[in-house]
């Protein structure tokens, strides 16, 4: 096990087990993410949570302000202790370890859809069927994000697999070929 997952498991799994107690995780893995996306679009938050600079009551006052109503209140206290704990400069890595192991609860397979520009709703559609029999489960979760160095087409990961159908890849493979052949 890897050093920040023996700091981040046991706050995802008590979270987990507290969330399961009051038939929230359904609420608290929404939460997670949209938390988790916060937390990686706004780098002053993140930045400001973990700095040793910040007391720990004026961290959890500030928690308290932007999260209070707007997540449950296990939620914030899951953040209270983070920050009491000066472990808040890690919550997005316990978040992401939280969804991880809900992800096994549940046998959900992440499938991170990497495209060159934006997937409409059929298109996103289209490529859940066929990803969907690749990882073998019915039960998977669409990660999409957008890097237009792709050129064009996509790159799809699940788990272990990676099935590159980007531009960029074409060509990175077409130049290795070449390489080979003079």
């Amino acid at each position: 096990m890897p050093l920040l997952n023996t700091i981040t498991t046991p706050y995802a799994e008590a979270f987990l087990q507290v969330a399961s107690s009051r038939k929230e995780v359904d609420e608290i893995v929404d939460q997670s993410k949209t938390i988790l996306s916060l937390w990686q679009d706004c780098p002053e938050l993140s930045e400001a949570m973990a700095s040793p600079v910040l007391e720990v009551e004026a961290k959890k006052a500030a928690l308290e302000k932007i999260f209070s109503g707007k997540v449950t209140p296990s939620f914030l206290n899951l953040l209270k202790l983070l920050a009491d704990r000066q472990r808040i400069g890690f919550l997005d890595a316990v978040l992401e370890r939280l969804l991880e192991l809900y992800r096994e609860q549940r046998n959900i397979a992440l499938a991170t859809v990497t495209s060159a520009s934006p997937l409409d709703e059929t298109q996103q559609a289209d490529l859940l069927k066929k990803i969907q029999s690749v990882a073998g489960t019915d039960n998977l979760e669409l990660n999409l994000k957008v890097d237009p160095s792709l050129i064009g087409g996509f790159v799809v990961s699940v788990g272990s697999k990676v099935i590159d159908a980007s531009l960029a890849g074409q060509v990175r493979r077409l130049g290795l070929s070449l390489a080979k052949v003079s």
